[in-house]
């Protein structure tokens, strides 16, 4: 079986994929603080509300966001227990990073 090639069409059933893009980071970075309309979200973007909504589309598939009306607005909000993949992945590394950080205190403890 030829192995899997993970392109932007599938980045809506892949949390990897869909946080890869770094407008799509930046928009999970703004709904982590609170809610926001595709207004608020498209404000800070030199990019079009059609390709905000777009990004968030992505988020939404994969159940990082949710979306909801109120009156004319469609507000996001950030589901970032859906990350938990991301979380256990970036784990299974952080004893590398510890080796590396005790290695660099006993050396710099060696210099004083």
């Amino acid at each position: 079986m030829p192995p899997v090639t993970k392109t932007i069409q599938h980045a809506d059933t892949d949390v990897f994929a869909a946080i890869a893009h770094p407008v799509r980071r930046k928009l999970l970075d703004m709904l982590a603080v609170h809610e926001h309309s595709v207004k608020d979200l498209a404000e800070p973007f030199d990019l079009s509300r059609p390709a905000i909504s777009q990004h968030l589309r992505i988020l939404l598939d994969v159940g990082l966001v949710s979306e909801y009306r109120q009156g004319r607005e469609h507000r996001y909000q950030l589901h970032a227990e859906h990350l938990s993949e991301v979380s256990h992945w970036v784990q299974q590394y952080e004893r590398f990073w510890h080796k590396r950080l005790d290695a660099l205190g006993k050396y710099l403890e060696e210099q004083e």
